[in-house]
């Protein structure tokens, strides 16, 4: 634990600060009343990194026994509540958000899979998880398509952005809070440029035509 750094605690924390703000827009968008709007911005802001930790050994996970994720999510909820006219004047407000809380936690979640001795392998897949599995949640809950299933560039920028903090950990070109940065930046401007080109990966259909009856 003594390798997790001052950045990583700030970015970790911004990270659930930020998805609790897209799980809140998504909800209220939907029409939940308040205690709904609340319990999805934690269950996405706290999601991903309860199964990170589960998988990790880190038990119970910081999600669940350190009160400022909690803190963090019911006042990102309600800052989305109370100005939700100004966050809607943001392009696609859940989606910018989602984009900014999947950079932040791809970083985060494979730093904690490094500090806690897990090898690379691991901490790339958890990276992933830790990214995806707020935003995964949200969508079940909400009765939608995960984005992940989709085709669009998403679980892919977060397995970018957990590879570089990986090949940094290994080669140790740069200070961790640099390969961090890096991470975080190449991560967000990936999906955030995917969006803005309508970069997507192949999709298969099925060609086959049913049988007449």
């Amino acid at each position: 634990m003594d390798k997790l750094h001052t950045l990583y605690y700030f970015l970790d924390l911004a990270g659930t600060f930020v998805f609790a703000i897209s799980g809140a827009a998504a909800a209220k968008q939907r029409g939940l009343d308040l205690f709904g709007i609340c319990s999805i911005a934690f269950i996405v802001a706290c999601g991903g990194g309860i199964m990170r930790d589960l998988c990790i050994g880190a038990i119970p996970p910081a999600g669940l026994t350190n009160w400022y994720y909690l803190v963090a999510a019911i006042i990102a909820a309600g800052i989305t509540i109370g100005l939700y006219p100004y966050v809607q004047r943001l392009n696609q407000p859940v989606i910018f958000f989602d984009a900014l809380g999947l950079s932040l936690f791809a970083v985060t979640g494979a730093q904690k899979s490094l500090a806690y001795g897990h090898n690379a392998e691991v901490a790339v897949l958890l990276g992933i998880t830790t990214a995806v599995g707020g935003g995964v949640l949200r969508d079940i809950l909400l009765n939608r398509v995960p984005i992940i299933l989709e085709k669009e560039i998403y679980a892919s920028a977060a397995l970018t952005g957990a590879l570089i903090v990986v090949a940094g950990n290994y080669f140790k070109w740069l200070s961790t809070d640099w390969i961090s940065i890096i991470a975080l930046i190449v991560c967000f401007g990936l999906r955030l440029l995917a969006l803005r080109y309508h970069w997507n990966l192949p999709v298969y259909s099925n060609d086959k035509t049913e049988p007449e009856l």
